[in-house]
């Protein structure tokens, strides 16, 4: 079993960064692929990214050249820098990887 925390969601205006943070503990040594989602009001939630342990990523083509997935497997961490913000990036992100999620961070662009 894995546990995952989210940290890092906040207000911010359009066009500005914030960088999103997932620590994992437990049965670390099973994790492979950790992921992003995110899920706005009133609407299903959806695939940000994807990291593989060896660095292989993959992006959600609203987010591409906007957000970047990163993982730190020293320190059990992924991260998720978020630039060039747009109202339409607010909701609420979770982490996930091996059938575990995080309990979710809320990330509002608005001026």
């Amino acid at each position: 079993q894995v546990q995952l925390v989210e940290s890092g969601g906040g207000l911010v205006q359009p066009g500005g960064s914030l960088r999103l943070s997932c620590a994992a503990s437990g049965n670390i040594f099973s994790i492979y692929v950790m992921a992003w989602y995110r899920q706005a009001p009133g609407k299903q939630r959806e695939l940000v990214a994807t990291i593989t342990t060896t660095g292989s990523t993959v992006y959600a083509v609203s987010v591409k050249g906007r957000f970047t997935i990163s993982r730190d497997n020293t320190k059990n961490t992924m991260y998720l820098q978020m630039n060039s913000l747009k109202p339409e990036d607010t909701a609420v992100y979770y982490c996930y990887t091996n059938s575990a999620w995080g309990q979710g961070t809320q990330v509002t662009v608005s001026s």
